[in-house]
């Protein structure tokens, strides 16, 4: 397991016990540490950890209007605790972290629901991230890390049509 993806588990552990248990704000803090000592203290991406949790929790009432915006027909108290969570993971990474492309931030969360949401919880998630990031698109909302790859894409479609020219006949 990456470091990244481990990372991302304890958080989304973390969120999912801070919201089963009635979503104590003045308990997260502990809740976050309690389980990065359980699972990883020796990880050394504990800042990721954190950081992703107070990101989620900094912008949780518009995380949760987008998750609700794009799956209308599942109210956000009715998508379970660890859908729920995993949705607001991906969100915020899709959305808040310019650093980490939407791919990326896709993968994992379908990666997380498979292994801790139920039979059609990578589905759901996928439909549900995969809607958000073709809406970035269509109005260009791209992040940085997201243009990185077009630039490599096109060198690699610029050398094939090259390749092509050299290898037709001169034309006199």
């Amino acid at each position: 397991m990456s470091n990244r993806h481990l990372a991302r588990t304890i958080a989304m552990q973390s969120l999912y016990q801070w919201d089963f248990n009635g979503r104590p704000k003045d308990r997260l803090d502990a809740i976050v540490q309690d389980n990065i000592t359980e699972f990883a203290p020796d990880f050394d991406e504990k800042e990721f950890i954190v950081k992703l949790v107070e990101g989620v929790m900094g912008h949780i009432d518009e995380l949760d209007g987008i998750i609700t915006k794009f799956a209308p027909d599942w109210p956000i108290d009715q998508i379970t605790v660890v859908d729920r969570n995993i949705l607001r993971i991906g969100v915020h990474e899709l959305k808040f972290e310019e650093g980490i492309p939407s791919k990326v931030a896709i993968n994992e969360a379908i990666e997380l629901a498979k292994t801790f949401g139920g039979e059609s919880s990578g589905r759901f998630v996928n439909g549900v991230l995969g809607a958000i990031f073709k809406e970035m698109i269509v109005k260009g909302q791209t992040k940085e890390a997201d243009k990185q790859d077009v630039p490599k894409k096109e060198k690699n479609g610029e050398k094939k049509k090259k390749e092509e020219a050299e290898s037709e006949p001169a034309k006199d």
